[in-house]
């Protein structure tokens, strides 16, 4: 018979769908047609095929060769098709046996000698294919983040040649060999807290930020440690967990940046400078590829000099704040990916930076002072759970040793996964993310403290998701205390203060 399937995977946001190679040789002028709705990259793997299978001591069927990628309308980029079609091919003139083919996966783009290239999207493609039980021949430059994924079958292959003995059992193809450590993801090797000198207040809030996965605003002088504090949530946070750290991953895997297995378990961090546009913040583009908000998924999005952003580059980031996912659209096609991020953002109180510091004098009239601040549209502050000041260090404090303040990151986080305990074992999930109906159960308050914190939001003004944040900021600080049942009066006027921006 002149007809072959084999089986690979198209790439579409961070899913894989599966798709079928059909092979067919016929009688006719001779000459290699593939429909499927291929792009232009696809359309030339016929001529990168039939090189590569001449180069490989195979001959190149003289019929008309038609390939037809399905399901058809489903878009397909890339060379990531080329090994699943020089396979079919081949299987389709009786050059290969097809037993292995059914129950088998190919990925991988064909060189003109017949080496096999590596491909970008192998973690998606490998969730899937372990979700079918179905094996999968990735390119040996793969290898290193193919073996992240755990109860796969998966193989690795650096040619042609390689794939076609092993189909014909001549030779065996192994399983990818990727130097695993015990890193899960702990602090000592990033920056550590205990480079930070005073600002107790600011250690608190990062604190309070990462047991409850709150969003976080600092505010102060050039060269007060904002960024210092920024740089070092990611030490105090829980290791990912497996599924996590695979989801990164998989987002990792679709921008074709290499994964680092050292490294797999470690919160993500992305500080995208404030000339970024505004695709290039959420992702996008032809042929939709994700953005920073997801290269930071289940990590720390870092922006700093908030102000200096477009404030449309920043209107955008409101959406996924509060899905944890954004919808990319385009003409031809929809990508969807994940964006459950920890957005921290620092900026200076003025243009000039210097407004209420007692060392340097403003020089910034008020109007200056609205117009810097007004950049921040109040939507997008209102997101924001927790804003405070980083005032400037005394210059005694920073050259004396530390002090019984100066925790260093391992202390930090050792009550961070405590507190972090009380929300998961409670509702799930970090208080952050808890929802409303949750939050009347898990944020009980006493008659007395009920009429307190419902007077002080009509004095201060806040909206209705600023109430629900606000309890859910005063939960993560009971967290902190050990996890008592009612928020108190202290709870919640502690969270309040946070909302002062």
């Amino acid at each position: 018979m002149s007809l072959a399937v084999t089986l690979s995977r198209a790439q579409e946001g961070v899913a894989a769908p599966q798709v079928m190679v059909e092979v067919h040789l016929s009688g006719g002028l001779p000459g290699t047609n593939i429909v499927g709705l291929p792009e232009a990259a696809v359309r030339e793997a016929r001529d990168r095929v039939r090189v590569a299978i001449q180069n490989t001591a195979f001959s190149y069927p003289d019929r008309k060769v038609t390939v037809n990628l399905a399901p058809a309308e489903l878009p397909k980029d890339g060379g990531r098709f080329d090994l699943a079609i020089a396979l079919g091919i081949l299987a389709a003139g009786g050059q290969v046996p097809r037993d292995k083919l059914d129950d088998c996966e190919f990925l991988g783009e064909l060189a003109l000698s017949g080496a096999i290239r590596g491909v970008s999207g192998v973690v998606p493609a490998l969730l899937r294919a372990r979700a079918r039980g179905r094996r999968m021949v990735v390119p040996r430059a793969n290898a290193a983040e193919a073996a992240l994924v755990p109860d796969v079958d998966v193989l690795v292959a650096d040619s042609l040649a390689e794939v076609c003995g092993w189909l014909h059992d001549a030779s065996s193809l192994a399983p990818p060999q990727a130097e695993m450590t015990d890193d899960t993801g702990q602090p000592g090797r990033g920056p550590d807290m205990s480079d930070v000198r005073g600002q107790l207040q600011a250690r608190r809030a990062l604190e309070i930020a990462a047991v409850g996965g709150h969003h976080l605003l600092l505010v102060g002088p050039p060269g007060t440690g904002k960024t210092m504090l920024a740089e070092r949530l990611p030490g105090i946070l829980p290791p990912l967990t497996e599924v996590e750290a695979l989801e990164t991953c998989a987002v990792l895997s679709v921008t074709g940046q290499p994964v680092d297995p050292s490294q797999w378990r470690r919160r993500p961090f992305r500080a995208p400078h404030h000339t970024a546009s505004a695709v290039a913040l959420v992702g996008g583009g032809s042929y939709p590829r994700p953005g920073e908000i997801s290269l930071a998924h289940h990590g720390v999005l870092f922006l700093d000099e908030l102000p200096e952003f477009n404030r449309h580059v920043l209107d955008v980031l409101r959406e996924p704040l509060e899905s944890g996912q954004i919808m990319i659209s385009r003409a031809a096609r929809q990508s969807s990916f994940p964006a459950q991020f920890q957005l921290v953002a620092a900026m200076n109180p003025c243009p000039c930076g210097y407004a209420g510091d007692p060392r340097q004098r403003c020089h910034c009239t008020p109007d200056q002072i609205q117009r810097y601040r007004g950049k921040i549209s109040g939507p997008l502050l209102d997101r924001i759970d927790l804003s405070v000041e980083v005032p400037r260090v005394p210059l005694a404090e920073l050259g004396a040793p530390p002090g019984e303040h100066d925790e260093d990151s391992a202390t930090v986080r050792q009550r961070v996964i405590r507190a972090r305990d009380h929300a998961l074992q409670r509702a799930g999930r970090p208080n952050a993310d808890i929802s409303t109906r949750e939050l009347e159960r898990d944020c009980a308050l006493g008659s007395a403290e009920r009429r307190w914190f419902e007077s002080a939001l009509e004095r201060l003004g806040l909206s209705a998701r600023a109430y629900h944040r606000t309890l859910r900021v005063a939960r993560t600080i009971a967290d902190l205390d050990g996890g008592a049942g009612l928020l108190d009066r202290a709870h919640l006027a502690e969270a309040l203060q946070y909302r002062r921006f």
